[in-house]
């Protein structure tokens, strides 16, 4: 909120002030302490409380702010002149809603208004214009705003006129108008460049992430507070709404975990510093909806009830609504459906209606399940019927919520037709959306907001339909990103420049960690750096282009000739197994998801265990549990089915939190070809990738291994023309431009996966960590990939049914077929199994033929056997 002394004769310099309070707020106090401390007149005094109130209000403590404020309106009555009154009223009247005393402070405006003309009434129209915008009544903000950039504008007043814009722009994103929004605050950024307010220059450039979230434009709106954000830190202010707005963000990337963090934060900021009632208010509405996303529904309902207590006292019907919704949704999330839910739902629709609120068609999605949950289908219908207005109109994923509701009323209907369209229409919707996307990261996680599509189409083909339409409509919501084209950020200088200074630091931090010195500095700057490099990818665009379709079950089929593809599909934690060969598709029920996972951590710790293995250990009970689980997962994950396979090989399409499985330990597939694929789509390109003419082929290897990388020097005397890479030549640039389309790329190197962040999982190079985010800076990918590396295979789930890990973004760039281990390998017994791995591939066999092979002839040797179990072969070269 923006403050300045009206026009008026006698100015003298406690004037200037007011406009410092917004530009340099902790220097503008200091001088207005100063300035009391001299005891001036009743005109300076007033001005000096004011200053001070104004940045208490914006900056510290609301409530100090109003005492200063009533200050400075009792002596500007005392200097007699109206136009000081007025403007400190209108000061005082931002504070008082700020402070929750709505009706107070409306009344303080009125009587500013009274008092003034002019560009003075100019002013304070817009400071109640921000004011009725923050308690969300819009229309008559707007007309507020309208009349005051008129009458500003014309007297030539650049930095009212830039606030008023300011503010106009956010009621016009309010209103649904954000190209009206986005050329305000665009105006508004340029007239506070010639104003020299270093502060408020700011505040536009943050709300430009408003229009661009409403145009679907994520990359944009992420840009937009980056640079918001960056502004902000030298002037040390507390930053609320901006959290607000990168919340917001945040949850329609779909990064749930990020916005919670950011929203709980923030919560604690603002508590600890009194800050004002109103963005307090706003920004618990916030934080609710962020732990509801992050399926946290009681930290929620306490949230939103916190806030819906404020905005009762401020008076504010649309945000007191919208609190209400957040209410209704958590206690549903929690499991709490009734008729008292419904019936507080119902009047949550009519609240939000009534004021004219973008969110009303979320609350009748809401209002039309709890109805649904009852067998309430008239009133379930009813309510899916208005939510679905917004399926043409709004942002993506606006229309995305519209179709979600068209399903659902097209399901309480009973008419598949319907729901099978409705679903088709939600998800080319959000394709398009995933398009503008540049990072695999937002691709992935965009998927979570079709998730609800995918399974309702799903349901139905399981229930009624034939196998090929259940795998058909598995395959259009499975590993979708991989279908994106990657966008490659290589001409990034700040993205580039920050993967340098990232493996710098991480060098440092573990040359601290051996040898026993203090790390804490150096892990922050870690982690300054990794936020550094994960924001510039995540602002990356996407290259646009046609939305990706399914897949052709008949082209499928044709495709696989001998093999068997197996595709897995979870629906509500049961899996269902689709058998493709022969030109038919066969389905199978199987086991519990959660069995299937429990049984792979059971297979995964006794593969561990034996490549721990030292000599003179008894292997005898670890490869006893290793066969029980490997009994138990044929049981959960192939159930009925694995009796039903022939003798060939084998593709499996598991779900993506089942991919780290030992699938060689399942007594149908111990014998066969196996391979992995993210989805049958993902199979068929990569069978489809054209191997390079050039057989070009990398050898490169880290430091640390156990066996310094022993296969490295064997394997060189195998390729005549093999480029070697090793020790100081081993370095991240001189790798990554070495396997750039390489026929064969292998690199034994430590490996690292990193669940809390799996795009810097990482290969340990001579130079630091060779990440995700280096391999998406090839033009190429090598057309196969050797990775015996500890966890190299392991690849975290995402979104709707997503991967993000090493493996996962070398796919989309053109690997047709990749080993990679799931476990820690033993670095000893990998030498041999690699080497007998690539005699075979210099046989003309595939990856998955060839660890076949490896596994047969050393079945005997229990390391070796633990060793090639751990490795897996994704794709299909």
């Amino acid at each position: 909120m923006a403050e300045q002394a009206p026009a008026e004769s006698g100015r003298s310099a406690v004037d200037d002030l007011l406009p410092l309070t917004l530009s340099r707020p902790g220097e503008a106090l200091t001088r207005a302490r100063a300035v009391l401390a001299a005891r001036p007149g009743p005109r300076a005094a007033s001005v000096a409380h004011q200053a001070a109130g104004i940045v208490l209000r914006e900056f510290g403590d609301v409530e100090a702010g109003v005492r200063e404020l009533r200050v400075a309106v009792r002596l500007a009555r005392r200097s007699g002149l109206a136009e000081r009154e007025a403007d400190v009223l209108a000061a005082l009247g931002v504070g008082l809603v700020y402070s929750g005393r709505t009706a107070a402070g409306l009344a303080a405006f009125d009587r500013a208004v009274s008092l003034s003309d002019g560009v003075l009434k100019a002013q304070v129209l817009y400071r109640r214009s921000t004011v009725l915008w923050t308690l969300g009544r819009h229309p008559a903000a707007l007309e507020d705003a309208r009349h005051a950039v008129t009458v500003l504008s014309r007297a030539g007043d650049k930095l009212w006129t830039a606030r008023t814009l300011n503010v106009r722009g956010l009621i016009y994103t309010a209103l649904g108008a954000p190209g009206r929004a986005d050329a305000d605050f665009d105006a508004a950024v340029r007239l506070f460049a010639e104003t020299g307010q270093v502060l408020e220059a700011i505040y536009p450039v943050e709300n430009r992430a408003r229009p661009a979230l409403a145009a679907g434009d994520l990359p944009a709106a992420l840009a937009y507070l980056d640079e918001a954000a960056a502004r902000y830190r030298p002037l040390d202010v507390v930053t609320t709404g901006l959290s607000i707005e990168r919340c917001t963000v945040l949850l329609a990337a779909g990064l749930a975990a990020d916005a919670l963090a950011e929203a709980d934060a923030a919560v604690q900021a603002i508590e600890s510093s009194h800050g004002r009632h109103t963005k307090k208010a706003q920004l618990l509405v916030t934080a609710a909806n962020c732990a509801l996303a992050a399926t946290q529904p009681q930290a929620a309902l306490d949230w939103a009830q916190s806030a819906q207590r404020l905005y009762r006292s401020q008076r504010s019907a649309l945000w007191a609504a919208r609190a209400a919704l957040v209410v209704v949704r958590a206690r549903y999330a929690a499991g709490q459906s009734s008729v008292a839910l419904l019936r507080r739902a119902d009047q949550v629709c009519v609240a939000l209606a009534d004021a004219g609120a973008d969110d009303e068609a979320q609350a009748h999605l809401l209002a039309g399940r709890v109805a649904l949950d009852l067998g309430r289908r008239a009133a379930a219908a009813r309510h899916f019927s208005a939510a679905a207005g917004s399926l043409r109109r709004g942002p993506p994923l606006s229309r995305v919520s519209g179709w979600v509701s068209r399903a659902l009323q097209a399901q309480a209907a009973d008419d598949p037709r319907r729901l099978l369209a409705a679903c088709r229409r939600g998800l080319a919707v959000l394709d398009e959306h995933r398009f503008t996307l540049g990072a695999s990261e937002l691709r992935a996680q965009a998927t979570a907001h079709g998730a609800e599509l995918a399974l309702l189409a799903q349901r139905h083909a399981a229930r009624s339909g034939p196998p090929r339409l259940l795998l058909a409509w598995s395959e259009r919501w499975r590993a979708t990103a991989l279908a994106v084209p990657p966008v490659r950020p290589a001409a990034d200088s700040e993205l580039t420049d920050g993967l340098v200074a990232l493996r710098a630091a991480t060098r440092l931090l573990e040359t601290a960690r051996q040898r026993g010195t203090a790390t804490a500095t150096l892990r922050r700057e870690q982690q300054r750096l990794e936020s550094l490099v994960r924001a510039c990818a995540l602002r990356t665009r996407g290259g646009g282009g046609a939305a990706p379709g399914g897949i052709d079950v008949a082209e499928l089929l044709d495709e696989l000739g001998a093999a068997e593809l197996i595709e897995i599909v979870d629906i509500d934690g049961l899996l269902h197994v689709l058998i493709c060969a022969a030109g038919m598709v066969r389905r199978f029920t199987a086991g519990r998801t959660a069995d299937a996972a429990r049984a792979a951590d059971f297979a995964r710790f006794a593969l561990r265990r034996l490549a721990r293995a030292r000599p003179g250990d008894d292997p005898g009970s670890v490869l006893a549990v290793l066969a029980e689980s490997g009994a138990r997962l044929e049981q959960t994950l192939l159930g009925p089915a694995a009796g039903c396979l022939r003798g060939g090989p084998v593709i499996i399409v598991p779900p993506g939190r089942l991919h780290a499985i030992p699938w060689t330990l399942i007594p149908a597939l111990r014998d066969r070809p196996v391979s992995v694929a993210p989805s049958a789509r993902a199979w068929l390109q990569a069978r489809r990738t054209r191997p390079p003419v050039d057989r070009r082929v990398v050898l490169a290897r880290g430091p640390g291994l156990a066996s310094d990388g022993a296969e490295v020097t064997a394997l060189a005397g195998l390729y005549d023309d093999a480029t070697v890479l090793a020790g100081g030549e081993a370095t991240t640039q001189r790798v990554l431009h070495a396997i750039d389309g390489a026929w064969l790329a292998h690199i034994a190197a430590h490996g690292t996966f990193r669940a809390d962040s799996p795009l810097f999982s990482s290969l340990r190079l001579h130079d630091g960590a060779l990440t995700v985010y280096d391999f998406e800076r090839l033009e190429q990918a090598p057309y196969r990939m050797l990775l015996p590396s500890c966890d190299s295979g392991v690849q975290a789930p995402a979104g709707a049914d997503e991967l993000l890990g090493l493996v996962a973004g070398l796919l989309p760039l053109g690997t047709a077929g990749i080993v990679a281990a799931i476990v820690p390998i033993n670095d000893e017994a990998a030498v041999p199994a690699m080497l007998e791995l690539h005699r075979h591939l210099r046989a003309g066999q595939t990856i998955a033929e060839s660890l076949r092979r490896v596994r047969q002839e050393r079945a005997d040797d229990p390391v070796m056997h633990a060793t090639a179990a751990s490795l897996v072969a994704l794709g299909a070269a």
